[in-house]
This record gives C-alpha cells, sequence and structure tokens, in this order.
C-alpha cells in the first residue's frame, strides 16, 4: 500500500479535536487532518509541545488552536468541544488519541499505575466521545468518532495490565458507539497503529530501529513489512481517510495500520460449541475439553512472525 497524499482526500470545512497531539503519532494526525483541509483543535498536556504543533500547521496554510489539558475529567472534554465550536463554528471528527504508559508486571504493578492508565485512555475517551456525541448529535450533520487502539489490546502484553485492559476497551467503545450513534450518522472506528515512537522504543527488539529513525535512517523493509512498523506518519491516511465521506459506511471496526501494512481485525467470535442434555459435570467438562476444544485453544500474546 502506498502512502497517501494530503490532497488525495479533502476534509475542507470540516473541525476535528486530536487529543495528546502534541507530539509523535497524535501530532502527525493533527497535522495530516490540517493538510487535508480540516480545522484542528489539538489537545496537549504539554504547552510547548501543543504550541509546536498549532505553529506547524498554521505555517503550512492551516487552521488549529490548543487546549492545554490533561485528557480525563469532563471538564477537559467540555473544553475541547467548545474550542471546536467557538473557534470553528462546529464539530466533525473526534480522534482519541491521548495515552499514558505505566508498565510493571501484575505483582508489581500499583494502584496508581493501574488508576494513571485508566484515567488517561479508557476514562478521557469515554468523557470526550460523550461529549462530542452530543455535539455532533445537536449538529445533525453526522460525524467521525475514531479511536486509538494497540495491538496490546488484541493480543495482551506482557507487563501491559493495564494498558492492555484499556486498549481492548476502545474497541469495545468502538464497536458500542457505532450501534448507538449509527442512526445520527456518526461513525465509530479503532485504529490500531504500530510506529516508532517513544512507547515502541521502550520494547528491546525496537529500540535500535528507533534510534535509527529519530537520527534520520530509513526504516528497514523488514520491518515495516514483517513487523508493519513504520513512522507516525504512515499511520495518518487512515486517519484521514476515516475522517471522510468516502469511509461513511465503515463503522464498528478495528483496522490496524503501520509501515507497508494495513490489517482488518475480527471481532470475536465462538471457535466451537458443545452441547450435554441436562448441563455439564466437571468431568464432563474436562472430557469436552479434551476431545473437542482444546485443538482450538488459542495462545496469549500476538502472531509469531517465525
Amino acid at each position: 500500500m502506498s502512502q497517501n497524499t494530503p490532497d488525495d482526500i479533502r476534509l475542507d470545512g470540516r473541525v476535528a479535536i486530536v487529543t495528546g497531539s502534541g507530539r509523535s503519532l497524535g501530532r502527525a494526525y493533527a497535522e495530516a487532518l490540517a493538510a487535508a483541509g480540516a480545522a484542528v483543535v489539538v489537545n496537549d498536556v504539554d504547552p510547548t509541545t501543543a504550541a509546536e504543533t498549532v505553529t506547524a500547521i498554521t505555517d503550512a496554510g492551516g487552521r488549529a488552536v490548543a487546549v492545554v489539558a490533561p485528557v480525563g475529567p469532563a471538564s477537559t472534554a467540555d473544553a475541547l468541544v467548545d474550542a471546536a465550536l467557538t473557534n470553528f463554528g462546529r464539530l466533525d471528527i473526534l480522534v482519541a488519541n491521548a495515552g499514558v504508559l505505566r508498565d510493571r508486571v501484575l505483582w508489581k504493578m500499583g494502584d496508581d499505575d493501574f488508576d494513571a492508565v485508566v484515567d488517561t485512555h479508557l476514562r478521557g475517551t469515554f468523557t470526550c466521545g460523550r461529549a462530542a456525541a452530543i455535539a455532533m448529535r445537536a449538529q445533525a450533520e453526522g460525524g467521525r468518532i475514531i479511536l486509538i487502539g494497540s495491538p496490546a489490546g488484541q493480543y495482551g502484553s506482557f507487563g501491559q495490565t493495564n494498558y492492555a485492559a484499556v486498549k481492548a476497551g476502545l474497541v469495545a467503545m468502538a464497536r458500542t458507539w457505532s450501534l448507538e450513534l449509527g442512526r445520527a450518522g456518526i461513525t465509530a472506528n479503532a485504529v490500531i497503529p504500530t510506529a516508532l515512537s517513544p512507547m515502541t522504543a521502550t520494547i528491546p527488539a525496537y529500540t535500535a530501529v528507533y534510534e535509527d529513525f529519530v537520527a534520520g535512517r530509513p526504516i528497514p523493509t523488514e520491518f515495516r513489512r514483517d513487523h508493519a512498523l513504520g513512522s507516525p506518519e504512515d499511520v495518518a491516511p487512515l486517519i484521514v481517510w476515516l475522517a471522510s465521506e468516502l469511509s461513511a459506511d465503515v463503522t464498528g471496526q478495528a483496522i490496524g495500520i503501520g509501515g507497508d501494512r494495513i490489517t482488518l481485525y475480527s471481532h470475536p467470535s465462538s471457535l466451537r460449541t458443545v452441547d450435554s442434555d441436562g448441563g455439564w459435570s466437571a468431568a464432563g467438562i474436562d472430557a469436552a475439553w479434551r476431545s473437542e476444544l482444546a485443538a482450538l485453544a488459542q495462545p496469549s500474546g500476538p502472531p509469531s512472525r517465525d
């Protein structure tokens, strides 16, 4: 798949909120939406990086304003929507991207580590999604809600109880909102990005690749293809497409993108059902597991690349 240019799809006259858009993936999303013609409300907890994203957009001829606040509280969500309506007169697109990491194995993870990730990713997406849905429904012209997931939420990830749980929850949110908001013409989808970022730099297998990438060296084809690992800018075209009219019939999906690869993830489905007249005994369950179900059991973790 070749990367789209900003002129492939136009979003002129539309207004987007992108949370966590001061750097890395979020900034790439904000800049791509602006390059396609959308006005953007930039959000970050760091005023310097938020201002840098706004400046990059406006210097390129786009329109953007910043709201510096942590995602999570309803007050931040309301401020983001108010900034869109006050500065640009409408709201069409929400990209819920803001997130934090607090990695620990289960027996070492503190309550604060767990709560910080849940509050930012899960609660923050909920409050922003709710505020955006209220505004879009009142506007009565449809809309696009794009939630940012992770492979950790699809497969599990060692040392990331909190992060994997919230990212799985975001996909469930998108599927639920696709049902609730469809009549209003509002789509809800989850994007599962795989890109070199400060987060992926913490994975030992990718540390050297990330350092080379930051130094300006090209990402090896092996990583772009086999690992679906590219730059933040490789992910941005999917955000632009999902924000556009061309994807009006796409909702409730989890779509992965990274490097040279795009992936459509399945919804959970039943692998096999087994019935027993009158119910089950523990011994009967053991027999059914060994004879009917064990061969279908799925391992945790991402698919092997061997």
